[in-house]
């Protein structure tokens, strides 16, 4: 399936041109017009997400095909292009203006979501490479042999037992990191899309006064605001894990 066929599948695309011909619906042009912009908007959307893929593909952070994050982050870049594309499209005025105003709060987002995805793929590509079941059998094999141990034999035993306490050890810290990392994705990837639902929600409505589009904005900056500095946050956390990591390993 091409790339195009699948960013045509993708609902926020469906979602962006539906929005795009009820508001031209909303303002009196003819039916089949607004029709037309939808599916313009559409095709639009489809065709900017895989031109900008394909510039992301020179220079994204190596992130494992078909893993945990890489969903993570297919998502989040659909839901933060579908924003800008959105936002694009507002022309002017204050709402406008607004939703322009956190575009640079979601670029960062996407930015470390990208980081964060590739730190994932590198600890999941380390703990891919430490055999967990092995090592408990052999804690497991060398206790036992202690305790039948003749004296002189117990000093290796311990030293070996020494050595798979670290190597599990390892595997427990690098699982927690990326459990905490993949937890944040999955956090932040949603709130960018619920950003992109609400400001979907606010170009539709904004005319009919439903919502006051002041109150809803800042609320949506300030969660955005939160979003970013967490995703920062695990960042730097897990780069320090794994630097003292490697530092322990050299």
């Amino acid at each position: 399936m091409s790339r195009f066929v699948e960013e045509l599948r993708d609902p926020w695309g469906l979602l962006l041109g539906a929005t795009a011909a009820g508001a031209a619906w909303a303002v009196d042009v003819h039916p089949a017009s607004a029709a037309f912009v939808g599916v313009a908007v559409w095709l639009t959307k489809a065709g900017a997400a895989v031109f900008q893929r394909r510039g992301e593909g020179r220079t994204a952070p190596v992130v494992a095909s078909g893993s945990q994050e890489d969903r993570w982050l297919r998502r989040a870049g659909s839901a933060a292009a579908g924003f800008g594309e959105l936002s694009a499209s507002m022309g002017h005025g204050p709402l406008a203006e607004r939703i322009a105003l956190m575009g640079p709060q979601v670029d960062d987002a996407m930015a470390t979501l990208e980081r964060l995805a590739a730190q994932a793929s590198l600890t999941g590509a380390a703990l891919a490479r430490l055999d967990l079941d092995h090592l408990r059998q052999e804690r497991l094999r060398l206790t036992g042999a202690r305790e039948q141990a003749r004296k002189e034999l117990v000093d290796d035993i311990d030293r070996a037992l020494a050595s798979l306490a670290s190597q599990l050890a390892v595997i427990d810290r690098l699982a927690e990191t990326r459990d905490r990392v993949l937890a944040r994705m999955e956090s932040g990837t949603i709130s960018i899309e619920e950003l992109l639902a609400r400001v979907v929600e606010l170009s539709a409505t904004s005319m009919t006064g439903v919502l006051e589009p002041s109150r809803v904005l800042d609320e949506l900056a300030d969660n955005l605001e939160g979003v970013r500095r967490g995703l920062h946050e695990t960042e730097q956390i897990t780069r320090d894990a794994l630097d003292r990591q490697d530092a322990q390993d050299r």
